[in-house]
């Protein structure tokens, strides 16, 4: 795509948003969304890489979004870098960072709340209760704020991305959704924000939640039952030095409904706590 060599624009109103992005699309360009929280990594770089080979013009959003944590700690404690990510944005081919501030995106008065239905129950929707709602609800707030033609998502977050994929067609809001391959440490850990939050001994044993899926889906290929298989995994997860496992779920890719047998394309998907932090990671089986 064209290149441009301007230096990365950084606005917080969603007025000044509009009057660059409005002057993109009538050049022509096609721009790309790449949506964040901040406490960037190699995993999001590859989603601005992977927006830059797709699109004219990359706008990034920065915002941590107080709808999507079930708790008030989690809020708190949730890293917050900012300089520090403008200054990894700045050479990564950024055109625009949207950094707005909670009045901005949560004016007074505001009563609206996106929901999609279905693929939020289970998994995640089960155990962090109105967290896809703030999250769409951001989501759809972004997608018609920026009016990108294409976002890109990262796969670590499975779930999110089938509802975002939903939300997108049911509101008629035109993007296309892209999922991005998670990018892992070498030792096979999805990278992750909240992996700062890791003691040394913990970050030592997140990679037994990679190697459990891993173990299990050659299981599963292998024509194995999945009930017994799902049991060995999460005990492989436990003995590894995890504290608990939340769920691990054999489920379609797209719809999200449980397999009790593997007779198609398959997702494994695993949510587990090492101390205080909650890891998440998926694989294809």
């Amino acid at each position: 795509m064209t290149a441009h060599s301007s230096p990365m624009q950084v606005v917080r109103s969603v007025a000044e948003l509009r009057a660059v992005t409005g002057g993109w699309r009538q050049a022509g360009d096609s721009v790309a969304v790449v949506p964040t929280m901040g406490a960037l990594h190699d995993g999001h770089l590859s989603l601005v890489a992977q927006a830059r080979d797709a699109c004219d013009r990359v706008i990034v959003t920065l915002f941590v979004n107080p709808t999507q944590f079930d708790r008030p700690e989690d809020l708190a404690k949730y890293p917050r870098t900012e300089n520090r990510d403008r200054a990894v944005l700045e050479p990564a081919g950024v055109d625009l960072l949207f950094m707005p501030g909670v009045d901005e995106v949560y004016p007074p008065g505001f009563a609206t709340t996106v929901s999609v239905s279905g693929l939020t129950s289970g998994m995640c929707g089960d155990f962090r209760p109105g967290h896809f709602d703030g999250m769409a609800t951001i989501v759809a707030k972004l997608f018609l704020m920026t009016g990108a033609h294409r976002a890109f998502f990262g796969e670590k977050d499975w779930q999110q991305l089938q509802i975002v994929r939903r939300l997108a067609a049911d509101l008629n809001i035109p993007i296309e959704v892209t999922g991005c391959p998670t990018v892992r440490e070498a030792d096979g850990l999805a990278m992750s924000s909240r992996n700062a939050r890791l003691s040394p001994s913990d970050r030592a044993a997140a990679p037994a939640l990679y190697a459990a899926l891993t173990h299990a889906a050659q299981r599963l290929r292998g024509g194995e039952d999945p009930a017994p298989v799902l049991g060995a995994a999460w005990e492989e997860i436990l003995a590894g030095g995890f504290a608990r496992v939340e769920y691990l779920d054999l489920r379609h890719p797209q719809t999200l409904t449980p397999l009790d047998r593997l007779d198609g394309p398959a997702r494994l998907l695993a949510a587990a706590w090492l101390g205080p932090v909650r890891l998440i990671d998926n694989i294809a089986v």
